[in-house]
């Protein structure tokens, strides 16, 4: 039930009421006078009432049912019971009862207050000796004193209380706290205590970083020392025979069309040629519509256009440029592979088919020179870009550089790779070098033509940045592409064996394994760099002399090539077999072992 009296608030609840009706004054009385008793003590002690209180229901009688609160708890406004001894149903009084016999100890001392019906309502008695009660809300309605709703109980905790219970957050915390002892370490610690102790609780870092193995320390120094150098002699070997592809393009080839020419001539009898020979026959007709295009190309206009644009820089272009001539390469070894298969079919298919066989080189045949002059248009204006870059004075080449070399770590080193993907990554880089080192020999010619005053020692400095910085760039990118990808050192001396194999033309298990190279636009391009420097020595002599010179700077020139190609060939022919020989007892020990 619930009194209200002015500002002063008590709130009780009925304990127990005898159901049998008694009907002597007498009886009522000492009723009266006990309720006045009860309120006077709760008025004491209670400082204020909770206006809900929830009535309850099933009124009658509560026979068979004795409530025993030993203590009541006052705080916040509410009286809660404390103590359930033997009762798990909490039995209610009528509200008629309540109005002839209760209004008599009620309102005989306090004024102006109803109670509702009550109801019958089961409480759950557990181990716990604190639960929640329910409460009787006082509601006055028209008419007299009816029911008012009932309220449904519910099972949080009573947070007016004098022990006040604690929420779930509360509780949750103090346990985390006693548990860990981190929390009240950061609660209670000082900021002196707290660095004291993080000086002397081992490694700083411990937070950010775990404790390495021995595999740990092995990438290390994989990526510092092991790798590196063999990444790097795996490049220059593959510019090497790159090199070698290119020399034999240049003296082996004209030699043998020489002697194939010299063979029909002798005999006067055209018979069929080998495969060989109409491979060789191919390239050097690709090769020459290159170079007389090439010829017919004014190297001053693509310059001053390169040099006077503005609204592209000059390492964009040569961005652009690099990356056209990766994708040429590509397609341009496609190409050439096409064409020599036709060249084989042509030499090898019967009389019969020998119409379609021909038709089907001649269509190869004309693809392969347009895809090759595109190649050497590109390669030109590359070399021609390039040598802008170092004949500029606004540090153009160091931008150059700078652009060029970190987008290419940036576009490789973050990616995943497979092993055969990385393997021809090597090759396109020992390609790129030796593309490089076509456009340093670009620029040495056109200093040779115009250059004025004293050029040589800036002209070895610049270059030999650009080599610096592009072996620095290369061993960089390989480096952390193996730690990235989990690659092992030992996989660039298997790319190795594999170079060398087809160096010493053993079979090999892919073609993926296979350096691919087509020297025919690089060729091109030399050639057409250095027709100008040889004609700008001729000697101012009649035809006749000139043409003895011209035959005698030829054959010089094809002396020198052919020497170096022997050099070349036989150094990579030696390497290639010790290499592999080592590679064969190495395995020999590791299978005895």
């Amino acid at each position: 039930m619930a009194l209200r009296n002015g500002s002063r608030k008590i709130s009780f609840e009925v304990l127990s009421v005898d159901g049998e009706s008694e009907s002597n004054e007498h009886s009522r009385r000492k009723r009266r006078h006990r309720a006045s008793k009860r309120k006077k003590k709760l008025l004491d002690r209670a400082d204020s009432v909770d206006p809900h209180i929830e009535p309850l229901e099933n009124g009658g009688a509560c026979n068979g049912f004795e409530l025993d609160a030993n203590r009541y708890s006052a705080g916040g406004g509410s009286v809660v019971y404390e103590e359930v001894r033997e009762a798990s149903v909490c039995a209610v009084v009528d509200a008629r009862e309540a109005e002839s016999e209760a209004p008599t100890a009620v309102r005989g001392g306090i004024e102006g207050f109803n109670f509702g019906k009550l109801r019958q309502r089961n409480v759950s008695c557990g181990s716990s000796d604190e639960f929640p009660t329910s409460v009787v809300r006082d509601e006055k309605e028209e008419g007299g004193v009816n029911a008012s709703p009932v309220e449904k109980p519910t099972n949080e905790p009573d947070r007016n209380v004098a022990t006040k219970l604690e929420t779930v957050e509360s509780l949750d915390w103090k346990r985390l706290m006693e548990e860990d002892p981190n929390y009240v370490f950061s609660v209670e610690k000082s900021p002196v205590t707290y660095f004291l102790e993080e000086m002397y609780n081992g490694n700083s870092l411990r937070s950010t970083t775990t404790l390495g193995n021995e595999k740990e320390r092995e990438r290390v120094y994989d990526t510092i020392f092991r790798l590196p150098w063999r990444c790097e002699l795996l490049i220059d070997v593959g510019f090497f025979v790159c090199f070698d592809s290119f020399l034999s393009l240049l003296t082996v080839m004209p030699a043998r069309i020489t002697m194939a020419i010299w063979r029909i001539l002798k005999t006067r009898q055209f018979k069929r040629l080998s495969t060989m020979e109409i491979s060789d026959f191919g390239c050097f007709l690709i090769m020459t519509c290159g170079v007389v295009l090439l010829q017919r190309t004014d190297i001053s206009l693509i310059y001053h256009m390169i040099r006077g644009q503005g609204t592209i820089k000059l390492y964009v272009v040569y961005n652009v440029l690099e990356i056209f001539d990766k994708l040429c390469q590509s397609f341009n070894g496609d190409v050439l592979q096409t064409l020599f298969l036709s060249a084989e079919g042509l030499a090898n298919c019967p009389q019969e088919s020998i119409r379609f066989w021909i038709w089907r080189f001649v269509s190869d045949q004309a693809l392969a020179v347009v895809a090759s002059i595109v190649h050497s248009f590109i390669l030109l204006a590359q070399a021609i870009t390039l040598s802008t870059c170092i004949v500029a004075h606004n540090n153009a080449l160091l931008a150059l550089l700078v652009s060029n070399n970190f987008a290419e770590i940036k576009s490789n080193v973050f990616k995943r790779y497979s092993m055969d993907n990385v393997h021809s990554l090597v090759y396109f880089d020992s390609v790129e070098r030796f593309h490089i080192s076509s456009f340093i020999l670009f620029v040495l010619a056109q200093n040779i033509l115009e250059a004025e005053g004293p050029w040589f020692q800036s002209f070895l400095i610049n270059i030999l940045l650009v080599y610096v910085c592009e072996m620095v760039i290369d061993i960089i990118k390989h480096s952390f592409i193996a730690k990235f990808n989990d690659i092992k050192p030992i996989a660039y001396s298997e790319f190795l064996e594999d170079l060398c194999k087809q160096t010493l033309n053993m079979q090999t298990e892919g073609a993926k394994k296979n350096l691919t190279f087509v020297p025919l636009a690089p060729a091109c391009v030399v050639i057409r760099v250095l027709t100008p420097v040889y004609s700008a020595n001729l000697p101012n002599n009649p035809l006749p002399w000139r043409l003895f010179w011209i035959l005698l700077f030829s054959a010089m020139t094809y002396v020198m090539l052919t020497s170096l190609k022997l050099l070349i060939g036989i150094g990579l022919h030696q390497h290639a077999t010790w290499y592999v020989n080592r590679c064969r007892r190495r395995k020999h020990h590791f299978h005895e072992d």
